[in-house]
């Protein structure tokens, strides 16, 4: 019964729903449903918002309040499984920073931000005590082995030293001519020899187990490195190819921790979002305190010393930077008795910091992107072809024949930070795919309106139809005309007016 449970679940979600925006206690209510607190509801809490988004756009900022207090309530609820209640938490705070961008809502966006980090933290660290325990388990199972393996080694020798002392024996009784006793030894002697083969057997299975890989190696991602900085940054490498690469050394046996440094705030980093989740990597917020100090630089430095000393079992730390500054970090972890690996683009690492680390991986050098191209670039010819021109225009288009909008574009028009939000919520990275044009959004607009003829304008920065501004333009005209026939003024005054 697959869609009755999913049914379920969404009249639960509902309910939550409900009861958060009536300020309910959603405690008992959460208590009586333990069962549903699970996966699916964060995923199914992710696409109701993100429909609630899309399909009631000025109620948008409501729904955001209700998501972020039912987000916090959850995060905080003890009971149940605190795993699964973090991503549903997590889903709540990711779906809300659609809405709460940093340039309107910078208060709200800085709560949720700093929620969301918070989440991420917790789930970090519910996911090392995991992995300690396992780690934990892991050494007591292999000392056991390690125990059984002597144990039988020890049996193993016995038995051969009574071989050789049955051999022995035997000789002896065969010089005599003792046969009756000879039979007895040598069916002995058999049996033992099966003894030693079925011990020797059960050693070499002992033997050919397979060893469990302890988690030896720490991965540090200094992400702006990676982007080649923050004016204009390079998001054209891969976070998963550079963890294969890791995997593929020798000295690595399995990756512990994983943490990336950058001002996570920064929208143009949430293309990295689906590979930060997908890799367990965990996002490090940085605030630079100032633009001649690298914070990002100094917090992994911090952190990498730290887990040097607290962690014994970590022995191989990666550096993904091509920062000369950390070859004084590299030469440190050398003394502590680790091994370092260096990281970066091809020809662009510090030759210091290359030549300190035990091993170096090269990063292919990123090639320049399309969307990289600077607007001086974008002609007339190849505007009509451009993506985002094509996509704006068809749903300025559309706004034309539904009824609702096209009632709005006539009486009172569209406001452009409402057409602004309908772009975003209909065409995928919108803004920097417009933004390339290198001008504002309403000339942005305006231009699209000016080469393909849609019969809209702009006036008091709404969108409004044409006809609307003509009729508006023909009344103000028959006004001055009947004011001019109806007054006597001098040549002077109508110079004016037809300037006006």
């Amino acid at each position: 019964m697959p869609n009755e449970a999913a049914n379920n679940e969404q009249t639960f979600l509902i309910s939550l729903l409900k009861a958060t925006y009536q300020n309910q206690e959603l405690y008992p209510i959460l208590q009586d449903n333990l069962s549903k607190l699970n996966d699916n509801l964060a995923l199914m809490l992710r696409k109701w918002v993100s429909d609630r988004f899309a399909k009631e756009p000025a109620n948008a900022i409501n729904i955001a309040r209700v998501i972020v207090k039912l987000s916090t309530t959850i995060q905080s609820f003890e009971q149940g499984n605190p795993a699964i209640n973090l991503e549903i938490a997590i889903a709540g705070y990711e779906t809300v920073l659609q809405i709460y961008n940093r340039e309107k809502f910078p208060k709200e966006s800085n709560i949720v931000q700093q929620a969301l980090i918070t989440a991420y933290q917790q789930r970090q660290h519910t996911l090392s005590k995991t992995l300690g325990e396992l780690q934990q388990q892991t050494v007591q199972t292999q000392t056991q082995i390690k125990i059984v393996t002597e144990q039988l080694q020890q049996e193993l020798q016995q038995a051969n030293l009574q071989f050789k002392d049955l051999n022995t024996i035997i000789r002896h009784f065969k010089q005599q001519a003792i046969s009756s006793d000879s039979t007895s030894l040598i069916t002995e002697l058999h049996d033992l020899k099966q003894r030693q083969i079925r011990l020797e057997e059960f050693t070499n299975t002992a033997n050919d187990l397979p060893k469990i890989e302890k988690f030896n190696t720490a991965i540090f991602y200094d992400i702006e490195n990676l982007t080649m900085g923050r004016n204009e940054p390079n998001l054209n490498f891969s976070l998963k190819q550079i963890q294969t690469d890791v995997e593929k050394v020798g000295m690595v046996n399995k990756i512990a921790i994983q943490c990336a440094y950058a001002d996570w705030s920064d929208s143009r980093l949430r293309l990295l979002k689906n590979q930060i989740q997908e890799l367990g990597i965990e996002a490090v917020q940085i605030f630079d305190y100032s633009h001649k100090r690298n914070a990002a630089d100094m917090q992994l430095a911090i952190d990498v010393m730290e887990l040097a000393q607290s962690r014994p079992t970590l022995e191989v730390f990666v550096i993904v930077s091509g920062d000369g500054a950390f070859a004084a970090l590299a030469k440190k972890l050398h003394e502590y008795g680790k091994s370092v690996i260096g990281c970066a683009y091809e020809g662009q690492m510090n030759r210091v910091l290359k030549s300190v680390c035990d091993r170096f991986i090269p990063i292919p050098a990123p090639q320049v992107k399309i969307e990289d191209i600077q607007v001086t670039e974008v002609t007339e010819d190849n505007l009509f072809n451009d993506e985002i021109f094509v996509k704006t225009n068809k749903i300025l288009q559309e706004l034309q024949q539904n009824s609702q909008q096209a009632s709005q574009l006539q009486k009172a028009g569209i406001s452009m930070s409402q057409i602004h939000q309908i772009l975003r919520n209909n065409i995928p990275d919108f803004d920097e795919k417009w933004k390339k044009y290198n001008s504002k959004f309403t000339n942005f607009i305006k231009r699209i309106i000016e080469e393909s003829n849609t019969g809209l304008d702009i006036s008091n920065n709404k969108l409004i139809w044409k006809e609307k501004l003509n009729t508006i333009s023909h009344g103000s005209s028959k006004k001055a005309i009947k004011g001019l026939n109806n007054s006597s003024i001098n040549l002077k005054e109508i110079a004016v007016t037809a300037k006006v």
